[in-house]
């Protein structure tokens, strides 16, 4: 299995449970200038949607979209307990987690990434981001990771959308357990792994 990545983006997600989850694989890192990966492959070529993550399965086919990667992954090796078994309701749950993190976190830090948001559209973004981080707070006062004890794919995708609060400096000092969170799962074995390897530990 391939993993096609840019360092910290939300392909970083997939990279850290794939490091969790045991399975065999190798990474290709996407330089977003030239369109090119490390490998010398045309990504447009890989994905033609042109964005992370895509992973390359062991039959020459790619998947794409970061929530279905994930729970691929999770799927591959059961015994990581990186998702639940389908056919139970904790399944849904993390379903709903993983929705909840693609539309209503990283769609929202996304605009914050634009150069040309205009100071009331990112203070009303801003706002809207606070709110849905409210919820996250709250769930965090009473279990270590979103679906209990156990880090799961949510994880994964949560520690890294919110890892861009620091590059946007948007302000987490409101959310003590989310910070907490975040700290927590900066120091699994598995995530520094990742974390190094994508450049971002000194």
């Amino acid at each position: 299995m391939k993993l096609y990545y840019i360092p910290g983006a939300c392909s970083m997600a997939s990279h850290i449970a794939l490091q969790k989850s045991g399975l065999p694989y190798e990474t290709d890192r996407l330089n977003t200038a030239t369109g090119m990966t490390a490998s010398g492959e045309d990504y447009a070529q890989v994905n033609p949607k042109g964005y992370v993550p895509a992973i390359r399965l062991d039959d020459g086919s790619v998947l794409t979209e970061g929530v279905a990667v994930l729970q691929y992954i999770a799927d591959c090796n059961p015994a990581s307990a990186l998702a639940p078994s389908v056919d139970v309701m904790a399944r849904y749950r993390l379903q709903e987690w993983l929705t909840f993190i693609a539309t209503e976190l990283h769609k929202t830090y996304g605009l914050l990434f634009r150069k040309h948001l205009s100071p009331d559209m990112r203070q009303r973004t801003e706002a809207l981001l606070a709110s849905r981080l409210a919820y996250v707070e709250s769930q965090l006062a009473v279990k270590s990771y979103l679906m209990g004890e156990n880090f799961t794919v949510a994880d994964a995708y949560m520690f890294v959308i919110v890892r861009w609060s620091g590059n946007l400096a948007f302000d987490l000092t409101p959310f003590p357990n989310l910070r907490a969170y975040q700290d927590r799962v900066s120091l699994l074995p598995f995530v520094r792994a990742v974390m190094k390897e994508e450049g971002l530990l000194q």
